[in-house]
């Protein structure tokens, strides 16, 4: 395992909005090997508090070559290949949100949580018996 055991990054996003004109806003990603599955992203809206999404390494990972994910989150690559950006749809009850983001920072990122926990070896960063024991008695 790496020294440390978290990664974050800031990306600048654009938010697509119905008539494809864009809106830009920044978002913190955070990867920590205790949730070895997941990332978080903290999207930065005017002075409001964040909005935080929680989504699998996993559709970020495979977004980044073809389209992925059946729920709430889809990611996908542009379909301009010189463009150079990842496509992000987030649904949720209160509505849809379709973001653009740079490739670059985002690939280097992900590189950046592999190097903490390699594909595959992301059960050996979770406890079992803990989360069961935190299951079944503190619900």
């Amino acid at each position: 395992m790496n020294s440390s055991s978290t990664v974050s990054a800031e990306v600048g996003l654009r938010l697509v909005v119905p008539d494809r004109t864009t809106v830009p806003l920044l978002a913190t990603l955070e990867y920590a090997a205790d949730d070895p599955y997941a990332i978080r992203v903290a999207f930065h809206v005017g002075d409001d508090d964040p909005v935080e999404w929680i989504f699998a390494r996993e559709l970020l990972t495979v977004g980044v070559v073809r389209r992925v994910g059946d729920g709430d989150v889809q990611v996908w690559p542009a379909d301009d290949v010189a463009e150079r950006a990842l496509n992000l749809s987030l649904s949720s009850p209160f509505g849809t949100a379709h973001f653009e983001a740079p490739l670059t920072p985002l690939t280097d990122f992900l590189n950046r949580t592999y190097e903490i926990v390699a594909a595959g070896r992301e059960s050996d960063f979770i406890d079992i018996e803990a989360e069961l024991d935190d299951l079944l008695w503190h619900s």
